[in-house]
């Protein structure tokens, strides 16, 4: 019997999504939690998994659409003694079971489809860039696990000589061409989420700017000692760890910049968790995780989640809990290039910090001497409803305090 595969109810008001990938084909054979799509919703990307054992005979969608919840996502022949066709309640809990499981990337089930065997591993977002840019994954030798395909492997010189040759070819198809006409592209998924929400910020909430620069000389020394011990357990030491604790450290005394008001600004609201967003450049767009509650934990351990939460936004397999409920963010602009930016706030957040590149410049130390210091560029933007420049000052300057001096940390580390 041939029955409809109903797209569940992914949950948070969330009424459709854009299909980013099939996994399977009309005439496929699945098997009951195979994976047969990959979703984008305004919050995170979703797998969606068969709950029947069967044959795919239509797929309803195709990749790029927009799928509707509570509609026919595609249709699957199955043998009619299957006990989930008996109980319509338990099929919807199945399946919305189903939608919100996310799997690590490298775990996913094999089909009996020799084809898909052999499908280069690469997440969906990674798919997307290739077609934009007109790559071939099945030309491209991954970097990562099992020949894993990442973002840098299609930015790689070869790749890009390849993606620079078409772009030629496609320009030189147009030059003589009279009814040439712009080209319009839906803001879909996660840059349409950064689109609401960004608007939604700079048309709510009123900014204001503080700047300052930090000498980040000491730090960097502190983290070449503390690398071989973190890549010991199997974990990458940057510097941001160091930027997150001294936040939450900051925030213990300036607990101001961890609020966040009511709707109409009469109240605020005084956050015990120190949920640190950090923002991270994808192929999806920019995603803000956060790790929560960095007040309870040490740095190896805000090391760990921030490693896992990194790779996580690159392979595109963040959930909305990973995404909700940041209340202050800091985003590392230094990392791509640039020394001061002007961060738009992460509402209902109340502040946020870009932070610049690292640049050697020659400072005076004390003993009136010129030598060279590792130098960063750091902007705050604030609330100005409750936020004063003074007390964004008087914030910042103890954030730096433990920043330029790492040793004053140990004094307040549990």
């Amino acid at each position: 019997m041939k029955i409809d595969f109903i797209l569940p109810d992914i949950g948070e008001g969330i009424v459709e999504c854009e299909l980013v990938e099939w996994r399977i084909n009309e005439g496929d054979t699945v098997v009951e939690d195979q994976p047969v799509a990959d979703v984008m919703t305004d919050k995170a990307l979703v797998e969606i998994t068969s709950m029947y054992n069967g044959v795919i005979s239509k797929l309803y969608y195709q990749q790029g659409d927009i799928a509707k919840v509570h509609q026919p996502l595609f249709e699957i022949e199955i043998e009619a003694d299957q006990p989930s066709q008996l109980d319509p309640q338990a099929q919807t809990k199945s399946q919305t079971e189903t939608a919100t499981e996310v799997l690590p990337a490298d775990n996913h089930k094999t089909t009996s489809s020799s084809e898909i065997a052999k499908k280069p591993i690469a997440s969906p977002a990674v798919r997307r860039l290739a077609r934009e840019m007109k790559l071939d994954l099945n030309t491209i030798k991954g970097s990562g696990k099992n020949g894993r395909i990442y973002k840098e492997d299609l930015q790689n010189p070869s790749q890009r000589q390849l993606q620079d040759e078409n772009t030629r070819v496609q320009r030189s198809c147009l030059v003589d061409t009279k009814d040439s006409k712009d080209r319009s592209v839906s803001i879909r998924g996660i840059k349409a989420l950064m689109a609401k929400q960004m608007l939604d910020s700079a048309n709510t909430i009123p900014h204001f700017t503080y700047s300052d620069e930090l000498d980040v000389t000491l730090l960097e020394k502190t983290r070449q000692t503390l690398k071989p011990s973190f890549e010991a357990e199997g974990l990458r030491l940057s510097l941001m760890p160091l930027f997150i604790k001294a936040l939450s450290l900051a925030l213990q005394q300036h607990p101001l910049l961890n609020s966040r008001v009511n709707e109409d600004c009469t109240e605020i609201i005084y956050q015990e968790d120190h949920n640190i967003g950090f923002a991270v450049d994808t192929p999806s767009g920019l995603l803000v995780p956060n790790i929560k509650g960095v007040q309870h934990l040490n740095l190896m351990e805000i090391t760990a989640e921030l490693n896992e939460l990194i790779d996580a936004a690159r392979e595109g397999k963040l959930t909305s809990q990973q995404m909700k409920g940041g209340t202050i963010t800091l985003s590392n602009i230094g990392a791509i290039g640039g020394t001061v930016a002007t961060p738009i706030i992460n509402k209902p957040e109340v502040a946020i910090v870009a932070l610049g590149k690292i640049q050697t410049l020659p400072r005076f130390d004390e003993d009136g001497q010129v030598s060279a210091h590792k130098i960063m560029q750091i902007s705050w933007s604030g609330d100005h409803r409750i936020i004063d420049g003074a007390s964004m000052a008087r914030f910042c300057n103890t954030w730096k305090a433990y920043l330029e001096n790492p040793l004053t940390m140990l004094t307040k580390l549990r």
